[in-house]
């Protein structure tokens, strides 16, 4: 061991050098958490719904006193009056408005008569996420005005009571697994690959190979040091990360410990992965030219985005074989869900499994030449 101990001393002494490396490999994955997860995780407010009103009955006026009622509290949408349909259309194409509510002719007397009156919801669908919240927000907004009268004592329909077992995750707690992982991968990207070619290129290399280190020592070395960079990176997104996400009890001591244990075999792992795929690689640009190839195919799907369900069965494979999947889901069981270790026993398994088999690979392919 002494002659590894030599190596990650070697390499780490190189890391701690190098301020720029450091703050690329943990501070930019942090601020990718903090803009993508106020980004994409906020619910959407201030879209303009045009208002047409053809009406203009005590049914009517009812309905856009509800409109004004969202207005005014949730502010998920403002309303604009138009006495022009055409006019409303011309804007809801060019942008200016979200959606045209049409209220048609004689509804008053439709809602009175209950001759299943009507309103048409005219959207822009080229935004799915303004469409889908417009129409869940009209969908509640109609439900509401279609009760009459006093409600029975016991509802003769079935209704649903939602419990939550756990409090509310805004997106940026969500994103929080996948981005400690992507630290973890960014570092295991310039300590597994990177800076291995590199040394390759400037002739360093060429001293290890006429020492009589063994090819299990040299990997070994490489894996190591490169983990303890990978687990530096993890532990300031994990900590740093939940205080910013608001994660609860972000410092407690044995989530911590759990955390850790997720950390050094997730990087140990991803290390090894990278020197399998690098250690035939004999060009420094190579690295640099898959970085992001690598990046999109096991961040993705891996479910740290967007949850694995919804992918199709293509992408489904991959992530039964990613090992982003099983770290991300590690961080999530115990980051959102607080959860004790049997519940990431299968990923910590698959991690390890996938980290000897990376390393057997890589020291097969390991030449002790030029």
């Amino acid at each position: 061991m002494q002659r590894t101990l030599a190596l990650i001393e070697r390499d780490v002494r190189k890391f701690r050098r190098s301020p720029t490396l450091v703050l690329t490999s943990m501070f930019f994955p942090l601020i990718q958490l903090v803009v993508l997860g106020y980004a994409f995780g906020g619910k959407l407010k201030n879209l303009h719904v045009g208002v047409v009103d053809q009406d203009r009955q005590i049914e009517t006026v009812k309905l856009r006193e509800m409109c004004g009622a969202i207005a005014a509290n949730a502010r998920t949408f403002d309303t604009i009056m138009y006495a022009d349909e055409g006019q409303a259309m011309a804007d809801l194409r060019n942008g200016r408005i979200s959606a045209v509510l049409e209220i048609p002719p004689n509804f008053s007397r439709r809602v009175l008569a209950k001759e299943a009156p009507q309103v048409a919801l005219i959207e822009d669908n080229t935004d799915n996420f303004a469409a889908a919240t417009l129409e869940g927000i009209f969908g509640q907004l109609l439900g509401s005005f279609n009760q009459r009268g006093t409600a029975p004592r016991v509802p003769p329909q079935v209704t649903l009571s939602v419990v939550e077992v756990y409090p509310y995750v805004p997106y940026i707690q969500y994103l929080l697994s996948g981005t400690v992982v992507l630290a973890i991968f960014i570092s295991a990207m310039i300590g597994g690959g990177i800076i291995y070619i590199d040394d390759k290129a400037r002739g360093l290399h060429e001293g290890y190979l006429v020492t009589p280190i063994s090819k299990v020592e040299l990997i070994l070395g490489f894996t190591l040091s490169g983990a303890i960079k990978a687990c530096l990176s993890g532990v300031v997104l994990a900590t740093l990360g939940s205080v910013i996400a608001g994660i609860p009890h972000p410092l407690d001591p044995i989530r911590l410990a759990k955390l850790l244990v997720v950390i050094v075999i997730s990087a140990l792992a991803l290390i090894s992965m990278m020197f399998m795929f690098m250690v035939r690689v004999n060009d420094p640009l190579v690295p640099r030219a898959t970085m992001g190839v690598l990046n999109t195919m096991l961040y993705f799907p891996s479910g740290a985005v967007y949850p694995v369900n919804g992918f199709p069965n293509w992408m489904r494979t991959i992530s039964a074989v990613d090992p982003f999947t099983y770290a991300v889901h590690a961080f999530k069981e115990l980051l959102l869900k607080n959860a004790g270790m049997g519940a990431i026993a299968f990923d910590l398994s698959f991690l390890l499994v996938f980290f000897v088999i990376m390393m057997t690979l890589a020291t097969l392919l390991f030449k002790r030449s030029l």
